[in-house]
């Protein structure tokens, strides 16, 4: 079953990359790999139920079930142990991405106040993107009476772009909504 990403990469943004830059071999042309979503949970470290509500909205938001991070080191003067649970990360794959993104692009992004695109500066030099966001609200899943406490999240879009601009054109084919 394709879905709505795939097949606009497929059909719109395939052939606008190949006009572009003038890739002679399709396994050239750049393509989404994976979107890992990001959660620190610094301030869950004492409270264990706070900390599974805020990983079962991640499930909520990604759709796959996030790994809860631990701490590398312990590091006094923020009170953290070491081995201490501290975030949640999942990476999206496949369908589960091609969901995610649409989702992000055409329903979360555009409810953000006053809205007028995300940074088009925000890439690495690698082709990838990061991108934060500020609340968990804007997804459609989560239910904003259920909400204790509202989180951020950080989110990197992983390309096999040579370089940010071909990343930049890909990601703005897909529907990403770059400010002007």
């Amino acid at each position: 079953m394709a879905t709505r990403i795939s097949e606009k990469y497929t059909n719109e943004a395939v052939p606008a990359l190949q006009q572009k830059f003038g890739y002679k071999n399709v396994m050239e042309i750049p393509k989404l790999v994976k979107v890992v979503i990001n959660m620190g949970l610094g301030d869950c470290k004492d409270n264990p139920k706070a900390m599974e509500v805020a990983v079962d909205e991640l499930t909520q938001i990604a759709g796959q079930k996030p790994v809860v991070t631990k701490a590398k080191k312990s590091i006094a003067n923020f009170k953290v142990r070491q081995g201490q649970s501290i975030g949640a990360k999942v990476t999206l794959r496949g369908a589960h991405m091609d969901e995610f993104v649409d989702k992000l692009f055409n329903i979360a992004l555009p409810r953000v106040r006053d809205f007028r695109g995300v940074s088009a500066k925000a890439f690495d030099g690698r082709g990838n993107y990061s991108l934060g966001i500020r609340e968990q609200l804007l997804f459609p899943e989560i239910n904003y009476d259920k909400v204790e406490k509202i989180r951020g999240m950080e989110m990197v879009f992983v390309t096999t772009a040579k370089n940010d601009e071909e990343a930049r054109e890909l990601l703005r084919l897909l529907g990403m909504p770059f400010e002007q």
